[in-house]
């Protein structure tokens, strides 16, 4: 099946019903959105794209962007989504590689367009294993590659996260992610679509838009940086959360302090999970179960997940929403699966006896000094928890001696012999860092993802 024919099979019976709730206070009705996507579908013939084709859009969030991503499915092509940030010479990359027969600058200009057309009824049946989406990775080690998601990837995938979170026709769904990211375009749309339920629909994350969104909705999805700016409002009051069924937080590591803080504030626990651009979402906390702060929860139903290397290692995993190979990269998809076909995430974790995974980090960020293995999570716990630093990243950095040191990156302010002299009360000496610094900020990703990449180059030269 087409995942557009999925999808548009559980909107309501009652297309009049909203799609989405504009800040402005006007709506876009199922019906609407089903229109403006057979109308665009019927334009992308016109433009003679065909079934396999690449169809790029790099557009500001709106609902036109939305019908353009619904009718490259509807025709067969395949969607690849762009960072509205990325650069002339980044985006030049993305079209040599992809070589998609359109680019699309302007959604709502196409889709306006589009409305002169006459709407194209049929959906092009597809094979689960046809190509829906090529999503690039974030490049931070060597060029970008473009994660091949299936039809059938998706369809898995979005089926079982509205099974485990219970979403219904009740729930309203506060968007206010980007969608040129797997966690607002597949995770958080295909989640309401499937449920056949509006969404406040707001272009960015804006506090006074969000508190406002909060009165209409039911559930929120966010990345942790949506959860301490709330948090930072005094106007994030109990009262607002009061009547929401689910937060849901994802894409970066959520610190423990901010889910207590957050638990403590509104009496209710964020729900954590992992996913990544080649499986979408792979672990979830339970909807109905305990939640625990800086797990990361349970294998999506149908996820065979395991660590490799004894206790704390590489977590690989297959399953029906595992992307099959990197476009045009044949040397690094074998490089990235395992003879036995288990996928190698790059991600350090644990999984105890019943099947909760945590998770310690990128394998790349892994330090090792003098000969031991060194996972900066479980020092960013101990830094987090300091007075004064409100966010911590541990890194690791040449050391003429150790081969690399450990070296902290705080949000905040202190003493920082006083900090280190803490930590190895905390931890075996090999662990403790030997220097820290103080910022401002740490550099993140569209997702809010600390790039440590970045980090370690500034602070390269430190024992040089």
């Amino acid at each position: 099946m087409n995942l557009y024919d999925l999808l548009s099979s559980r909107f309501p019976a009652d297309r009049s019903k909203p799609a989405f709730l504009l800040s402005d206070g006007s709506a876009v009705s199922y019906g609407e959105l089903e229109d403006d996507v057979a109308r665009t579908a019927s334009l992308l013939v016109e433009y003679e794209v065909e079934p396999g084709d690449r169809v790029a859009l790099q557009s500001e969030k709106s609902v036109a962007a939305v019908a353009v991503y619904l009718a490259t499915l509807k025709v067969g092509a395949v969607f690849l989504p762009l960072n509205t940030a990325y650069t002339e010479a980044e985006v030049d990359y993305f079209l040599e590689d992809a070589e998609p027969v359109l680019f699309v600058e302007d959604a709502q200009a196409l889709v306006a367009d589009a409305r002169t057309r006459p709407p194209l009824v049929e959906t092009l049946a597809m094979d689960d294993d046809d190509l829906a989406s090529i999503i690039y990775t974030s490049g931070t080690t060597g060029r970008s590659k473009g994660a091949m998601l299936s039809h059938g990837n998706l369809a898995a995938n979005a089926q079982a996260l509205h099974q485990i979170w219970g979403f219904t026709s009740d729930d309203v769904l506060l968007h206010a992610l980007p969608i040129f990211h797997v966690h607002g375009l597949f995770v958080g749309l295909h989640c309401a679509f499937l449920s056949g339920a509006p969404m406040v629909w707001l272009p960015k994350f804006d506090d006074a838009q969000v508190l406002d969104g909060l009165s209409k909705a039911t559930v929120m999805m966010g990345v942790p940086t949506f959860y301490t700016r709330l948090l930072a409002n005094p106007g994030f009051t109990q009262e607002r959360a009061s009547h929401m069924r689910l937060f849901i937080s994802g894409s970066a590591p959520l610190l423990e302090s901010t889910f207590a803080e957050f638990e403590a504030r509104t009496g209710k626990r964020i729900l954590e999970r992992y996913g990544m651009s080649e499986a979408v979402i792979i672990t979830s906390n339970p909807l109905d179960g305990e939640r625990i702060a800086g797990s990361v929860g349970y294998p999506l139903p149908g996820v065979d997940l395991r660590v490799a290397g004894g206790e704390t290692g590489t977590i690989e995993i297959k399953g029906p929403s595992v992307f099959a190979a990197y476009w045009r990269m044949p040397e690094k998809t074998t490089e990235e699966f395992t003879a036995d076909g288990y996928f190698i995430t790059g991600d350090v974790g644990r999984q105890d006896p019943d099947g909760r995974v945590w998770i310690s980090g990128r394998a790349k960020d892994l330090i090792i000094s003098g000969g031991f293995n060194v996972y900066p999570k479980e020092i960013e716990l101990i830094f987090d928890e300091l007075p004064g630093v409100s966010e911590s990243a541990v890194i690791g950095v040449p050391h003429p001696d150790f081969g690399e040191a450990v070296v902290a990156v705080v949000i905040g302010q202190g003493d920082e012999a006083a900090m280190i002299a803490q930590a190895r009360t905390q931890l075996a000496a090999f662990k403790a860092p030997k220097r820290v610094f103080f910022v401002d900020e740490l550099p993140r990703n569209a997702m809010g993802k600390v790039q440590k990449n970045l980090l370690r180059e500034r602070y390269a030269e430190t024992f040089a």
